[in-house]
């Protein structure tokens, strides 16, 4: 196929017809983005001036659907997406009503989007609200953490949160499901001091709840830890027809980690070791196995020995 062949002066004016649709395209591109457009966009509700002295349940999802007006620009970069990306609402309404009809304080609402967007319109445009008498309850708080230690170290006694309970205000119904509540993840790694620190108690999900206080102080009392040998002497479980049971040893040999602050003060009487006699009377065994049933707190059981025992019933 041939291809048409332009003379210098022909190519030059080729060009500048191209470069002419190319600006003419530009132009239009640019005043039809700058102009002013509805689309519709999905955000999440955010609720101040809670009435006092009632509790208040939402009776459709915390979204609602915007119509917002903004230039093809936001259209075209910023992907139907609103800025910040959820309005504040007021309930001070529900002082006196059981709804709240967002064309009241549409004014408000826009005040907290960028200037360039406008909200036209709110679907629904009406909240409806079930009440009930707010209650209180306490509840204990649970700490959620992800600790590790430095070699030899570790949590010397009981961890200690300042409150250990929070305060919790509701529906009655919805307090009735809830019986702990946690903190924020707290994550630490090589420790080998003492930790006091505060954390957030964990937001709530539910916006008819309110939670105080907002954090809490964690002490955990860390302490380099060594090993510690005792010898305990054994004790007899289940033996409800009295045999006369000699065992061989009578005592066994304990090693416990514990911590240096702890180490004088773990001794025998801290440990209590057993053995079952349900082994040979019901499970037939010819030898009693060693478990330990009571322990110091925060002492970590290393070994025991032996772990079984021989034994001789006298009738």
């Amino acid at each position: 196929m041939p291809f048409i062949k332009l003379t210098r002066l022909e190519q030059k004016r080729f060009g500048a017809i191209l470069l002419c649709i190319f600006c003419a395209v530009g132009a239009w591109l640019f005043l039809a983005l700058n102009k002013k457009y509805p689309y519709t966009v999905q955000t999440e509700l955010l609720y101040k001036d809670e009435p006092q002295g009632k509790a208040f349940k939402a009776l459709q999802p915390d979204t609602v659907d915007l119509k917002v007006e903004g230039t093809g620009w936001q259209l075209l970069f910023a992907r139907l997406r609103i800025k910040p990306p959820s309005i504040t609402v007021s309930l001070q309404k529900l002082n006196s009503r059981s709804y709240v009809v967002f064309s009241e304080q549409l004014d408000q609402v826009n005040r907290q989007l960028e200037t360039s967007q406008k909200i036209i319109s709110i679907k629904p445009d009406t909240l409806y609200f079930d009440f009930s008498r707010r209650t209180n309850k306490r509840v204990p708080l649970k700490l959620i953490s992800k600790l590790s230690f430095a070699p030899q170290f570790g949590i010397s006694k009981g961890i200690e949160l300042t409150p250990s309970y929070v305060n919790i205000s509701g529906p009655h119904e919805e307090l009735e499901k809830i019986h702990v509540w946690h903190t924020d993840s707290l994550k630490l790694s090589d420790i080998n001091k003492n930790v006091d620190v505060r954390v957030n108690i964990l937001k709530n999900p539910i916006s008819n709840v309110s939670i105080y206080p907002a954090n809490v102080g964690v002490k955990i009392p860390v302490d380099e830890f060594t090993e510690k040998t005792i010898e305990v002497p054994l004790s007899i479980i289940n033996n409800k027809e009295y045999h006369d049971v000699k065992l061989y040893p009578k005592k066994v040999t304990i090693v416990l980690l514990v911590a240096l602050s702890n180490y004088a003060k773990t001794d025998e009487d801290q440990l209590k070791a057993v053995v079952n006699l349900n082994e040979w009377k019901v499970l037939q065994h010819n030898k009693l196995s060693v478990k330990i049933n009571k322990l110091p707190e925060f002492a970590k059981l290393v070994s025991i020995t032996p772990s079984s025992v021989d034994f001789i019933i006298e009738k």
